[in-house]
């Protein structure tokens, strides 16, 4: 008889330890479909930006488009979660007041940058362009022109130690056509247009400077930024003047100024 009962007990236990088993086992699938339904969010950026750059190097899902104010539509319209962009832009177009009130710029910084001119590989102008940066820095009008535009914050002093440019090169190609052609994007502050549709900007206006001191006019050309590089090597341009970061890519590809304004790439959503 107790036999029969300790064999009737161990039964039962391996029945309940064998239920609880199955118990712990199914447990895990349960929680599964939570983990697979979150949704990456999707950033839209400018094509051969920093703001891609920061966005491919941080394995974000992206949407590439024309121009960085494309960017701040398409998350005005919904078509994408976020936008990343320069913080310059960032502080003149999203938030109260602004074309995009209903934005708002995240605390969230993705680099630290800085802005350069970027000319074509060995010219002269690039020198030629560091001569005005430090004239105009000097005599307090480099200062004044960043004030207009409110990026008087994220101004970079100017040496004044320049090393004089050598003759024969781009400088005295521009001269000799007799217009600097300069290759932007609409980008405020730093280039776009006013009221009367003429390009306005602390770029511009610094351009327009550098168009004075070598005797010629200035041609503004909105160009694809992916393409910068191409534009310039085929002379479509002469200059690449549009809150320019510079990356290696960058200064590998073109002969750049000295650096003018800090900059970050911020996260911009509704």
């Amino acid at each position: 008889m107790k036999k029969f009962l300790s064999m009737a007990l161990a039964l039962t236990m391996m029945v309940s330890l064998a239920a609880c088993g199955a118990k712990e086992e199914a447990a895990p699938a349960a929680s599964a479909p939570a983990a697979s339904a979150e949704k990456a969010l999707v950033y839209a950026v400018e094509a051969g930006s920093a703001g891609e750059a920061a966005a491919l190097d941080a394995g974000f899902e992206i949407n590439s488009v024309d121009t960085q104010a494309k960017a701040l539509m398409e998350v005005a319209a919904g078509t994408s979660d976020a936008a990343i962009i320069d913080s310059l832009m960032a502080g003149a177009m999203v938030g109260e007041g602004t074309s995009y009130p209903d934005l708002k710029c995240t605390d969230q910084k993705l680099t630290e940058e800085l802005y350069g001119v970027g000319c074509r590989k060995g010219s002269d102008l690039a020198a030629f362009i560091n001569g005005v940066f430090a004239e105009t820095y000097a005599d307090g009008t480099m200062q004044q022109i960043a004030t207009t535009y409110g990026v008087q914050e994220a101004l970079v002093e100017q040496s004044a130690d320049v090393i004089a440019p050598p003759t024969g090169g781009d400088v005295a190609y521009i001269q000799d056509k007799g217009v600097l052609v300069v290759g932007i994007t609409d980008f405020a502050p730093m280039d776009y247009k006013d009221d009367k549709g003429e390009w306005i900007g602390f770029d511009a206006d610094m351009a327009k400077i550098v168009a004075e001191k070598l005797g010629v006019e200035i041609e503004f050309i909105e160009i694809d930024w992916d393409n910068k590089v191409f534009e310039l090597d085929g002379k479509g341009i002469d200059v690449v003047w549009n809150g320019m970061t510079l990356t290696d890519a960058v200064l590998e590809a073109m002969e750049c100024s000295n650096a003018y304004c800090n900059n970050a790439q911020v996260v911009v959503t509704k």
